[in-house]
């Protein structure tokens, strides 16, 4: 049976359902605002502009890309370290980064 059809679906799902997840367990007071910091993480993907080509389906975005970079993500492991719009910020980047990795590993 082929899924090809599974790896957009998890892969949007992780990247604009599941964020309500984690704002409802790590940020229950504000949880609705935590979720709409995290989906304007989103604007990672803008790094995506600047590759030729902008999508290729069997390229992984980790180190690739100029924000998806392990430079950029140790910036985000920091933005953890504060408190508020900062570190919902940061958790927000880390798990696109997460998302991003499972997505390219469904394809190997």
């Amino acid at each position: 049976m082929d899924y090809f059809w599974l790896r957009p679906l998890l892969h949007y799902f992780l990247h604009l359902i599941f964020p309500i997840v984690i704002a409802y367990v790590f940020f229950r007071k504000d949880w609705r605002k935590a979720y709409l910091i995290m989906l304007g993480t989103m604007i990672v993907d803008a790094d995506h502009l600047f590759s030729t080509p902008i999508f290729a389906p069997d390229r992984l975005s980790i180190n690739f890309h100029l924000l998806h970079t392990y430079w950029a993500m140790g910036i985000y492991v920091l933005l953890l370290f504060f408190k508020g719009a900062p570190r919902i910020i940061g958790v927000g980047l880390l798990f696109h980064m997460l998302t991003d990795w499972i997505d390219y590993q469904l394809i190997m």
